[in-house]
């Protein structure tokens, strides 16, 4: 009788407690936040936890800044593992099945039960939402999400006697543009590259996007098998590697991630792929005119989404879920998304966001905003396995060995594959 009062009494407890997704006062929520992309996010973030504390007294919202993408998974799961993990973090879309496997976090579904939080979770993009739910439950709020875009310099483009504003559609085009805009001295000595599209920090996901152009997909839904070795992913790579070897309008070599866009500014190179989360930064630093653009055909038109999912971690407290929860329907609210897309160049993650005055107002302004908004509709979901660090760091030698020159294409995507179904056997059996 006793054990049934107990439980009677813990149930209207937490009944009380989400009710309305009112927390109980005096919460804090750790929050591990990522610091990847240039620009002032650090205190644009520091300005949402303090706007969300006002609004909500009594809960406190505490980033903590933790590194890029890989440093911060790495140190999600450390905490998760020593027992004092962070209450939510921001972590890639992609560490989905990693962060499952190692029982590291619940679903969103388990705790945002009521009609109007059900609502809440199909309001988001569903090509962000590929990236997001597994299994019927969603694991990932769609955040700080990306795709990959074409930067180009509009007066570089003039003087090469290109128009500018047409940028290249496809790969064709790709390849004439950048050899026109490619520039060398009478000793062959490059003043200014036609292209550059980095292949250190992420670049599986720059490749990404050359398979979806090529038709190709890189996995199966479920994270259980990869297709690297199929000839239209040697052949997208073959593509890859000729930009510099064969049509020499790209650096040799590895290309760096973080330094492409200072090279955009400085005029060492005329068109760029990076993330649209750098939209902002160009947009400061630019001291040109330049241009964003959906990424050119090949096949068909295609990128890969990417950037950072909400997560929940399991070893917080019902008090701590709840804030979670209101902090996260916050911060992803229409016009709070709107506020984030405008401030960084990330995508705003759901349709209605868009219909804000102030997104309105902003795309109206400045179109280059909802370029990739409407390049969703040619998305795919980003590079996602189980033992996803492992399998993305195989595709990455394999890419980086190819672009230098250590293998071919062909030789680089065989043993990738051979190496990627070994470790993932054991997901297979399940």
């Amino acid at each position: 009788m006793l054990n049934r009062t107990v439980r009677k009494v813990a149930v209207l407890a937490a009944a009380m407690l989400f009710a309305g997704g009112a927390p109980a006062q005096g919460v804090e929520i750790s929050f591990y936040y990522p610091v990847a992309v240039g620009g002032p996010i650090t205190k644009i973030v520091d300005g949402l936890a303090a706007d969300f504390e006002k609004d909500n007294p009594g809960v406190k919202v505490k980033p903590i800044y933790s590194g890029t993408y890989q440093e911060s998974v790495v140190k999600a799961l450390t905490a998760h593992k020593a027992g004092e993990p962070p209450v939510i973090s921001v972590l890639l879309s992609t560490d989905m099945y990693t962060l499952i496997d190692e029982g590291a976090i619940i679903d969103w579904s388990s705790v945002a039960k009521s009609a109007a939080d059900k609502a809440w979770m199909k309001s988001f993009y569903p090509a962000f939402m590929e990236n997001s739910e597994t299994g019927g439950k969603v694991w990932g709020i769609p955040f700080q999400r990306s795709t990959i875009v074409l930067y180009w310099n509009k007066e570089a483009f003039k003087d090469a006697g290109i128009d500018p504003n047409q940028p290249p559609e496809n790969w064709k085009e790709l390849v004439d543009y950048a050899q026109k805009l490619t520039k060398r001295d009478a000793s062959g000595n490059v003043s200014q590259w036609g292209l550059q599209v980095p292949s250190s920090g992420f670049p599986y996901w720059l490749f990404q996007a050359f398979t979806t152009q090529n038709n190709v997909v890189l996995m199966n839904k479920d994270g259980t098998k990869t297709s690297f070795d199929d000839p239209k992913v040697i052949e997208a790579l073959q593509f890859w590697v000729d930009l510099s070897r064969k049509y020499k309008v790209m650096p040799p070599g590895i290309i760096e991630w973080g330094t492409t866009p200072k090279d955009f500014f400085e005029r060492k190179i005329a068109m760029m792929w990076t993330t649209t989360g750098n939209l902002t930064n160009v947009r400061k630093n630019a001291k040109f005119d330049f241009g964003v653009a959906m990424l050119s055909s090949g096949k068909r038109r295609g990128t890969p989404t990417g950037g950072g999912n909400f997560y929940l971690f399991n070893k917080s407290t019902p008090q701590q879920q709840a804030a979670a929860l209101k902090f996260v329907q916050w911060v992803t609210s229409p016009e709070r998304a709107a506020q984030w897309g405008i401030q960084t160049g990330y995508v705003a993650t759901r349709p209605d966001a868009w219909n804000t005055p102030e997104m309105k107002k902003y795309a109206a302004e400045f179109p280059p905003a909802a370029v990739a908004r409407d390049q969703l509709q040619y998305a795919v979901a980003e590079l996602s396995t189980h033992d996803n660090q492992r399998i993305t760091k195989v595709l990455n030698d394999g890419l980086q060995a190819a672009l230098t020159g250590a293998k071919t294409p062909e030789q680089a995507m065989k043993e990738a594959q051979r190496e990627a179904e070994r470790l993932l056997r054991s997901y297979q059996r399940r």
